[in-house]
């Protein structure tokens, strides 16, 4: 049986030099071993090297895998503070691997892959990474999104409302068993759930520092990818899901900065984190705080049951890895129970 994360290198070579200008002599193409939503590709060609993003094969979930609103919000991106790979092709559903996929500009620099930054020089280096994140979401909820023509990228309304209803319908789509601290999450969130103060920026929705690309020689952002859960929303939402992030273990799949003793290696606190990310933006600081980590923990928990659902139906990009995401899902929602006990 042949592998459907395997692109037919024959076919796809003709397609690309038609339609991406310049392009020529496809050599090799590789999948990159990270990324469990959309299968991602090096291609390696005579004209230069790119980067190819699909969705994945199999019966998807409704709404998910929106690698056209990925190329969207991207090519719209092109020349504002935010920065982005420069995008140059973007497929319909019937393309010669028989799904939607887009090329785009294969950048080099540096990943960072660990938060606590062990290859990094020193610990200014560490904190000028730290706060390159920090400037780089700043910048990305400043952007006019009307001005960059992405007035319509998302609904009207509560945002907290809108995420938490799709995200407990793709939760219960993807469910294999009863997992009682997303139960009893799902119930605290809807209980909880702060009115709408208007605020509403462009969202990543996942942005995190292993979604960056580091300049190769300096502490600078060249590259924020990974969009496909981009949207209109509220900003709150990124600040949180980062912070969120750093209070899982780092022993874990997630690579989290929980039981690491950022100060003595440079890092910023959650709370100088956060100062620095208002005081950017102008702001005061962040209330219902403990809301938007729960709704965070929530979320991600959604997004790895909906991995480990794949994996089981066998559509998974990664699939050994994606297996343990039905163990992630139970570590997210104690978490959260934690987080929301302490609030009670």
């Amino acid at each position: 049986m042949s592998d459907p994360n395997v692109l037919d290198q024959a076919a796809l070579a003709p397609y690309l030099e038609a339609n991406i200008p310049g392009f020529s002599g496809l050599a090799a193409i590789e999948k990159f071993k990270s990324g469990q939503s959309n299968p991602t590709y090096l291609m390696t060609a005579a004209s230069g090297r790119y980067v190819l993003r699909a969705k994945p094969p199999g019966q998807l979930l409704k709404s998910a895998h929106q690698v056209d609103r990925e190329f969207t919000v991207m090519s719209a991106l092109a020349g504002t503070a935010v920065p982005v790979p420069r995008m140059l092709h973007l497929s319909a559903e019937d393309s010669p691997i028989g799904r939607m996929f887009y090329v785009m500009d294969f950048l080099d620099g540096r990943i960072f892959w660990d938060p606590a930054l062990p290859e990094a020089r020193d610990n200014d280096e560490r904190a000028a990474i730290y706060d390159a994140m920090n400037v780089t979401l700043a910048a990305m909820h400043d952007v006019d999104v009307e001005a960059l023509g992405l007035g319509e990228f998302g609904r009207p309304g509560n945002y907290f409302e809108r995420q938490l209803a799709r995200w407990t319908s793709q939760y219960r789509a993807s469910e294999t068993g009863t997992v009682a601290d997303m139960d009893r999450l799902i119930s605290w969130l809807e209980k909880h759930m702060p009115a709408d103060d208007g605020r509403v920026s462009l969202v990543h929705g996942d942005y995190r520092l292993d979604n960056l690309i580091f300049a190769p020689d300096r502490p600078q952002v060249v590259a924020v990818l990974d969009w496909e859960l981009s949207t209109l929303g509220h900003p709150f939402a990124d600040i949180a899901y980062q912070c969120m992030q750093w209070r899982l273990p780092h022993a874990s799949g997630f690579r989290g900065l929980g039981g690491v003793e950022r100060s003595a290696l440079g890092l910023p606190s959650e709370e100088a984190y956060v100062a620095a990310y208002c005081r950017r933006r102008g702001l005061d600081g962040i209330g219902n705080w403990t809301f938007f980590l729960a709704f965070s923990f929530f979320r991600l928990a959604a997004i790895c049951q909906g991995v480990y659902k794949r994996a089981l139906d066998g559509n998974a990009s990664n699939p050994e890895k994606a297996k343990t995401y039905g163990e992630a899902v139970k570590l997210l929602s104690r978490l959260a129970a934690k987080l929301i006990d302490k609030e009670a």
